[in-house]
C-alpha cells in the first residue's frame, strides 16, 4: 500500500482537505490504520529516517506539537520545533524568504498561525512540502483524525449523517469540505450570525455528489439521525472579548442529553479538544458512553504519521 500511495502523495503540500481526493483520504486512512496496529504491536518504522521536519507554532499548542514531534520520532525522523520567537517570521523577513531558507534547512514544514494566506504564501515559496497545522479557516489534520476515528468505530463513512453543532469555525470548514469527498453527508447547525463562510458551503455542495450539505439554525434538525455529533469550543483564541456575548449566544446549541436524544441510538461524539464542560458540552456527554475524543486525541498521532511518511 505505503509504495503505490506515495506515489500519488510525494512532495504535494496540505493545505486544505480538498487538496486530496476522497479515494486519496481513504488510502492515507487505511494506512494510518496499519500504522496504529503497528505501533500497538511494538514495531517501529523509518520511513522518515534522515529526514528532519520543521514545526513553526505562531499559535499555542497541545495535540498538534506532540503528535507532529512523536510522529517524527517513532519514523526515524527529527522535528524542530519553532515558535515566533525563535524566528524573524513577521519581523523584518517575509515568509516567502523564510519559506525559501527553510527549504535548504529540512525535509518538511508544518505551520499553525491565524491566516490561511500565510500557509498558501509559504507553500508557494517553499520547494518542500508545507502542511497546514491550524488557521482560523481550516483544520484539515483534525478532520484526518476524526475521519479515522470514525470509519473504526463504524466500520465505514459513505452513507452516514455528520452533525456539527456550534460555530462555523476552521472546524466546520474543514468538515464541511472533508464530509462529501468521503460520501458523508453533514448537518451544520449554527447562530446565523455564526454561520460558516458561504464560499466553504457552496464548495461542500458541489462536491456533495449524492450526499447531503445542510447549513440550517436549528441544532435538532442536524442533529436528527445522526450517526456522529461534532462540536467545538464556542470561543476561540482571540476572541476572549466576545466570550460573554458568544455564551449567550451558543447557549441554544449545547450538546446535552437533550439534543442527542435526537440521534441515532448508537451515535458517537467527537471534540478536538480543548472542552469546557458546561459550555459546548455536558460533562455527561463528553465523559459518557458515546465519546469517543480520547480516541479521537490519539488518531491524531497516526493520521500525521501517514502523512509525514508520504508527503515527505
Amino acid at each position: 500500500m505505503y509504495a503505490s500511495l506515495r506515489k500519488r502523495f510525494r512532495h504535494r503540500d496540505f493545505l486544505s482537505i480538498a487538496d486530496f481526493t476522497g479515494e486519496e483520504i481513504m488510502g492515507l486512512l487505511s494506512f494510518a490504520a496499519e500504522l496504529k496496529e503497528a505501533k500497538k504491536r511494538g514495531e517501529t518504522h523509518t520511513f522518515c529516517a534522515g529526514k528532519s521536519l520543521a514545526m513553526i507554532f505562531q499559535k499555542p499548542s497541545t495535540r498538534t506539537r506532540v503528535s507532529f514531534e512523536v510522529a517524527m520520532f517513532d519514523l526515524g525522523g527529527y522535528a524542530l520545533y519553532l515558535n515566533a520567537q525563535d524566528l524573524q517570521l513577521g519581523r523584518g523577513e517575509s515568509i516567502a524568504d523564510t519559506g525559501r531558507v527553510l527549504s535548504r534547512y529540512v525535509d518538511g514544514c508544518v505551520i499553525r498561525t491565524s491566516r490561511q494566506e500565510e500557509v498558501e504564501e509559504l507553500a508557494e515559496a517553499a520547494t518542500i512540502p508545507v502542511i497546514n497545522g491550524l488557521t482560523s479557516w481550516e483544520h484539515p489534520c483534525q478532520i484526518l483524525a476524526d475521519f479515522l476515528t470514525i470509519l473504526q468505530s463504524k466500520g465505514q463513512l459513505a452513507g452516514l449523517k455528520l452533525a456539527y453543532v456550534g460555530d462555523g469555525n476552521n472546524i466546520c470548514h474543514s468538515l464541511l469540505l472533508g464530509c462529501p469527498r468521503v460520501g458523508m453527508s453533514i448537518y451544520v447547525a449554527t447562530p446565523p450570525q455564526y454561520a460558516p463562510h458561504p464560499t466553504v458551503v457552496a464548495r461542500a455542495q458541489e462536491a456533495a455528489q449524492g450526499t447531503e450539505v445542510v447549513v440550517t439554525e436549528d441544532p435538532v434538525q442536524a442533529v436528527k439521525g445522526a450517526d456522529v455529533v461534532v462540536t467545538d469550543v464556542w470561543v476561540s483564541m482571540g476572541q476572549e472579548e466576545e466570550a460573554e456575548t458568544r455564551k449567550k449566544v451558543f447557549l441554544p446549541y449545547q450538546v446535552n442529553g437533550e439534543l442527542v436524544s435526537h440521534a441515532k441510538p448508537d451515535y458517537i461524539f467527537l471534540h478536538c479538544l480543548p472542552a469546557h464542560r458546561g459550555e459546548e458540552v455536558t460533562a455527561e456527554i463528553i465523559d459518557g458512553p458515546h465519546s469517543l475524543v480520547w480516541e479521537e486525541a490519539e488518531n491524531r498521532l497516526h493520521v500525521q504519521k501517514a502523512l509525514l511518511a508520504l508527503l515527505l
